[in-house]
């Protein structure tokens, strides 16, 4: 299981892009001529407005790149990474109801390229979130 660490930290680019062809070629290419790579994430558009969210390593460097690029509004945070055992139904049920019970609200939930659950939630939630995880991660479900 890819884990970040203390060297390579992960973190969520969240990207509002204007709802127009174009707009995701933009980011992508700013985001690739700064050197960023995208290790999961994606856009989704809900009333004519965009919002990207990918996970990147250097979320300094990312935000950097798109503000050059005249995009956003953009904001970079850290994020908790979660296994699930794809075998198992309902794992991700089971696991945000841990989350709910323990009072931390996911903002953003998408998956990396490696499996891993990816979590954003507001910074108050994080220790709970990370707690949680970390409970998951050592008993295994």
């Amino acid at each position: 299981m890819t884990r970040p660490t203390a060297t390579r930290p992960m973190h969520d680019l969240e990207v509002h892009l204007p709802d127009r062809p174009g707009a995701l070629a933009d980011l992508g290419q700013a985001l690739g001529e700064a050197g960023v790579s995208l290790e999961g994430g994606g856009v989704f558009t809900h009333d004519g407005r965009a919002v990207a969210h990918y996970l990147v390593h250097d979320g300094a460097r990312a935000l950097a790149a798109v503000r050059a690029a005249g995009l956003g509004p953009a904001v970079v945070r850290d994020v908790v990474l979660a296994r699930l055992d794809q075998e198992v139904p309902g794992q991700l049920g089971t696991l945000a109801r841990r989350l709910g019970d323990a009072g931390v609200n996911v903002l953003v939930q998408y998956s990396d390229h490696v499996g891993n659950l990816v979590l954003l939630v507001a910074d108050d939630d994080g220790p709970a979130c990370r707690a949680v995880v970390e409970r998951w991660d050592s008993r295994g479900f």
